[in-house]
């Protein structure tokens, strides 16, 4: 039996119809994923991209060391935006973020274990508790570090970070800006991998799936619908890896002719290793 709330929870990450939906999980037998997929063959779900949001508030922190070789990235979690916006919640968050910087720091509790302006910040979070009884948490953190160079922004009033890891040379100034511009397109375009090695078969399997049967739904022959759905997997890597996606602020360049051109800027080869992209209460 698919109970109501079900249904719910799948239109809601999907943006599909109630019966839709619910036909969907009577096929999947209840299973959530498998139920998106089923939407998704039949074009019922209005994107690709899905993502549990969390109702939690709070603060996405960035830091990056003066060097630009290590640098942090935390979300902290409150319940309320008149908390989040809080002077000294905001302050809590600031300690939290230097911490992680500071500190080859690999768990929660050891985030409340380190010290931060002579208290530990594990006694900090139990007075930011008191002061607003609202939950106060991690919700994620990432510490990177590089023998290159990391870039970060900080977009929509702290509530979207974004951390860039580029091998290569010091960038120049112009270098700099132009990664800047880089760490913004992760920030507007939402990429899923770096570069196509990094996109697993497991990945590519599951979306010639999904548009194979979108074509055989049309009523394609076996052959063409295969056809179909490798020629569709082009749109997917300029869609959800960074450096072939459509530069945002100049659609006539790709964002490997960005990193090019840092790369020229910065005397030397430069290559976009990985990213961190955190928006607030999205997993």
């Amino acid at each position: 039996m698919i109970s109501a709330q079900t249904v719910k929870e799948l239109r809601d990450k999907t943006g599909a119809g109630m019966a839709d939906c619910k036909k969907a999980l009577e096929e999947a037998n209840g299973n959530m994923d498998e139920a998106i997929d089923v939407l998704r063959k039949r074009g019922a779900a209005s994107s690709a991209k899905r993502a549990d949001r969390d109702a939690n508030e709070g603060i996405v922190v960035v830091r990056t060391a003066a060097d630009g070789k290590t640098a942090a990235i935390v979300e902290v979690n409150c319940e309320t935006d008149f908390v989040a916006r809080n002077d000294e919640f905001i302050a809590f968050t600031d300690a939290i973020g230097n911490a992680v910087l500071a500190n080859d720091i690999t768990t929660e509790d050891e985030i409340w274990s380190t010290v931060a302006d002579g208290k530990l910040l594990g006694d900090l979070r139990n007075e930011m508790l008191a002061k607003f009884s609202e939950k106060i948490q991690i919700g994620r953190f990432a510490r990177l570090h590089t023998s290159g160079h990391i870039t970060e922004y900080v977009h929509a009033g702290s509530r979207l970070g974004v951390l860039v890891e580029f091998g290569g040379p010091e960038p120049s100034e112009e270098g700099k800006a132009l990664a800047r511009d880089v760490a913004m397109q992760v920030a507007a375009m939402q990429p899923m991998f770096v570069n196509r090695t990094q996109v697993n078969q497991e990945v590519l399997n599951k979306e010639l799936e999904i548009y194979k049967q979108q074509a055989l739904d049309e009523g394609k022959k076996e052959d063409i619908a295969e056809r179909i759905a490798q020629g569709k997997l082009g749109k997917f890597y300029e869609e959800n890896v960074l450096i072939e996606q459509t530069f945002v602020k100049d659609p006539s360049k790709k964002v490997s002719d960005i990193v090019a051109s840092i790369g020229k800027a910065s005397s030397g080869d430069v290559t976009v290793t990985a990213f961190v992209r955190y928006n607030l209460g999205e997993r």
